[in-house]
């Protein structure tokens, strides 16, 4: 196997690798020149590997002798950067640099004479690669797309014309670096994105929350993730679309392109799989298992009528099995790609040996660094980049002697107005809400204050809802489901049917008005509650408290079952046990008739009131949580 060398850029000086002592500060490396300044770029002549070429201060300097002795050639770009130096594979006196003014140059005299290439639209090329096996075929990119979203070139004339290398702009991707494989110069390795040559794999909850999802059934997110590259993903609303659409995107849509990943689903009748458990791949070079686990709780959080022949479950069991399977296929690396909730992650690294990494998708939290969790073989790293895209985790693994020796992890924000818009997404996008454009802008009212949903308890697009239902159903009472996802609309936005339905657009959204019993309303709360707060981490199914409207209560999260949810008021006045009250709702898990959907409750109640302001946010009140790092002041008792 070839050795690829590289040279290391030391103290703004050049070394060279010796056996001698500690010389200049730098044990092993000798002083090589040129002396002066610094040297912000180096190439080696791969046809005469004894000519290097270094620039220093503006000034190319060159050496016929490894670097023993160098001369002045020119003065390469008066008051320019040049940070890139690239030689012809087959003719050491023809050079490619990257002036700061024009981005491209070539000489065809060791670097005397230089000529300008066609702008490509950006002046940051970082990366240049002449192909060995064909020198007019080159190669140029940067980190930063140019006006036209291209960050990658191609040339098959010496530099003379350019165009977009085919494939990659629709990517989406930057590229930091590139080169080609010295066994086959036809492929070329590109580090991409967030650093390294890596994969996304995608943690679940992406068919859902618009609109336009809703009314396409999820083609439109599907479609998305495979414009995006998304390689790998686990499911939890998902869903909700039903088996039978599930399948049909997964065996259709996917086929070749996606893998669909859960261990922890299996048919009623068989327990057999029903999806690949995990998909093993090699990452730069490292074998790799990526393990689905999907939301084990999908037909209890969600309508179980909706996947009546799947069983699901944590299944840790079955994880120990699966991860023992992945190694002995060869993996070297075991990474769990889950919709557990960051709580049930952690309990499940503590006890099932051989995972490196599980990258969670259900708790909407970022968590800044891995947690490393201790079991009976070792450690397991537990993260979670948050959602909505407000940041990309990055774990970079440092594997030898096929283990992991060392990590590096990277929440990176993604400051999206301060990125421009991939075209072809941007293309896509209007495309797929071309057809529903007006009917999602429609302005129902105005807010004067933030609209936002995620907060433990209660957010104030929840309370609209919950005061929606309270009064367009006429109800006393109340009940908002507590999800994680919605667009937030800023004071002095209009509020559209668009933002209604990131909050509310789900399969089964019938709103419905009963009579419950003080005491029946207690046992729901009680039970969401235990849902969230249980002591054990493996009967918590995430999520957020259910919104209340009306009702005031208090809650004391580390009690005993039965036993949290205490004070509850309505009108000032104790909530009767035995007298029954009108309660509002949404979203239920059992199959209803057809009925009013809570999107056109919402939307009757938001041209009513034309102006939204002022809204009294009703949160519990919090009891024995003084010392939870968590929460401020705040409704504390």
């Amino acid at each position: 196997m070839p050795r690829l060398s590289r040279f290391l850029l030391i103290s703004a000086f050049l070394f060279q690798a010796a056996a001698g002592p500690l010389v200049a500060g730098v044990h092993g490396w000798t002083a090589s020149g040129p002396h002066g300044g610094s040297v912000p770029a180096l190439a080696l002549a791969p046809s005469q590997p004894a000519v290097l070429y270094a620039n220093s201060d503006g000034l190319l300097w060159r050496s016929d002798d490894r670097g023993e002795t160098w001369q002045r050639v020119a003065t390469l770009f008066p008051h320019e950067i040049v940070t890139v130096l690239a030689v012809d594979p087959r003719d050491p006196e023809r050079l490619y640099a990257n002036p700061s003014s024009t981005g491209l140059a070539r000489s065809r005299d060791g670097g005397v004479t230089w000529r300008t290439l066609p702008f490509l639209g950006t002046r940051d090329i970082r990366s240049f690669v002449v192909d060995p096996s064909d020198p007019d075929r080159l190669y140029a990119a940067s980190p930063f797309r140019n006006g036209e979203g291209v960050s990658f070139w191609r040339s098959y004339d010496g530099g003379e014309t350019w165009a977009a290398a085919a494939g990659w702009t629709e990517s989406g991707w930057s590229v930091f670096d590139l080169t080609t494989d010295p066994q086959d110069p036809s492929t070329l390795w590109i580090a991409a994105g967030g650093g390294g040559v890596w994969r996304s794999p995608d943690g679940g909850d992406t068919w859902q929350g618009s609109g336009t999802s809703l009314w396409t059934k999820a083609q439109d997110m599907v479609d998305a993730q495979l414009l995006l590259g998304v390689d790998i993903m686990t499911p939890h609303w998902e869903m909700t679309y039903g088996a039978d659409r599930v399948m049909e995107i997964v065996e259709n849509d996917f086929k070749g392109k996606l893998d669909f990943v859960a261990q922890n689903i299996v048919d009623n009748e068989w327990e057999e799989l029903v999806f690949k458990p995990y998909s093993l791949r090699e990452i730069n070079g490292v074998p790799t298992a990526i393990i689905g686990q999907a939301f084990p709780y999908t037909p209890i959080a969600n309508p179980r009528y909706l996947v009546p022949d799947w069983s699901f479950g944590i299944r840790e069991e079955k994880m120990q099995k699966t991860v023992n399977k992945a190694r002995e296929e060869g993996a070297q690396v075991v990474v769990v790609l889950s919709h557990n909730g960051m709580d049930v992650d952690l309990k499940m690294a503590s006890r099932v040996t051989g995972i490196d990494a599980i990258m969670g998708g259900h708790t909407h939290d970022a968590v800044p660094a891995p947690v490393v969790v201790e079991n009976s073989a070792g450690k397991t790293l537990v993260t979670n980049a948050g959602s909505n895209t407000q940041f990309l985790g990055v774990l970079d693994l440092d594997v030898k002697d096929g283990k992991v020796r060392d990590y590096r992890y990277k929440l990176l924000p993604v400051f999206s107005n301060l990125l421009a818009a991939d075209p072809a997404m941007n293309a896509y996008i209007e495309k797929v809400r071309a057809p529903y454009a007006d009917k999602l802008g429609e302005t129902l009212a105005m807010t004067d204050e933030v609209l936002y949903r995620r907060g433990n308890f209660n957010g104030t697009f929840d309370q609209l809802i919950c005061d929606a239902l309270i009064d367009v159903k006429g109800a006393q009472i109340s009940f908002s489901p507590g999800f994680r996802w919605g667009v937030s609309v800023l004071p002095g936005e209009a509020i559209t049917l668009d933002h209604v339905m990131t909050q509310t657009a789900i399969t089964y959204p019938i709103t419905t008005l009963s009579n419950m019993s003080g005491t029946r309303i207690k046992e729901i709360l009680e039970d969401v509650a235990d849902n969230l707060f249980n002591k054990d981490p493996y009967y918590q199914q995430g999520g957020d408290m259910v919104r209340v409207g009306g009702l005031k209560y208090a809650i004391d999260p580390g009690a005993d079952i039965g036993s949290r949810i205490s004070d509850m008021e309505l009108d000032g006045e104790p909530l009767d046990p035995d007298k029954e009250y009108a309660v509002a709702g949404w979203a239920s898990v059992q199959e209803q008739p057809d009925g009013v959907p809570v999107w056109d409750v919402v939307t009757e109640y938001l041209r009513a009131k034309k102006t939204i302001s002022h809204i009294a946010l009703n949160e519990p009140k919090l009891k024995n949580v003084g010392d939870n790092p968590g929460l401020s002041a705040g409704s504390l008792s």
